[in-house]
């Protein structure tokens, strides 16, 4: 697959986590706004709605993480990268890249891992597996690991001195 194709699957793929993250954190706070209404109205809030809403920011915050990634909206502090010559800023790029890749890496075995060892502990109140709960934790990782991918691979389209790198090309 070319690299313009895949920059159009994951653009749209970034595109649905973030609506997908949008979604997740209006119904949380649905959520919430009903616990504290029937806390404080009703006299009996819902035994549902803490771990509803846990549950679903698990979910929306991987998710949104994974779209920042492709994205490039997390922070970063660039004056080190700014102090050096082009070829510094490519290979402290490329380093950047290579362990965010290797977070989500990580990240895909470890709560894979987790999703398997509490896949048979329910959460009461929702009648779930607990591992429901993590499994957007290996899926956020995988997107994070392709989506740092695609950023390496655009890297490697760029030759030193061709160009600035200091802005994201994604934000200009």
């Amino acid at each position: 697959m070319r690299l313009d194709g895949l920059q159009t699957i994951t653009r749209r793929a970034a595109g649905l986590l973030v609506a997908v993250g949008a979604v997740g954190l209006v119904l949380m706070t649905a959520i919430i706004g009903w616990q504290v209404f029937g806390r404080y109205v009703l006299r009996a809030s819902p035994d549902w709605s803490e771990q509803a809403s846990l549950t679903l920011m698990i979910w929306y915050v991987s998710f949104a993480a994974a779209a920042g990634v492709r994205e490039g909206f997390h922070i970063r502090i660039v004056a080190l990268t700014n102090a050096l010559p082009a070829r510094g800023r490519l290979a402290l790029r490329y380093l950047s890249e290579l362990v965010v890749l290797s977070v989500g890496v990580a990240m895909l075995i470890w709560s894979s891992q987790l999703v398997v060892g509490t896949w048979s502990h329910t959460i009461p109140t929702l009648g779930l597996p607990r591992g429901a709960a993590y499994l957007g934790l290996p899926i956020a990782g995988a997107l994070i690991a392709l989506f740092s991918a695609e950023r390496i691979l655009e890297l490697s389209t760029h030759t030193a001195g061709e160009g600035e790198l200091d802005e994201d090309p994604r934000w200009s």
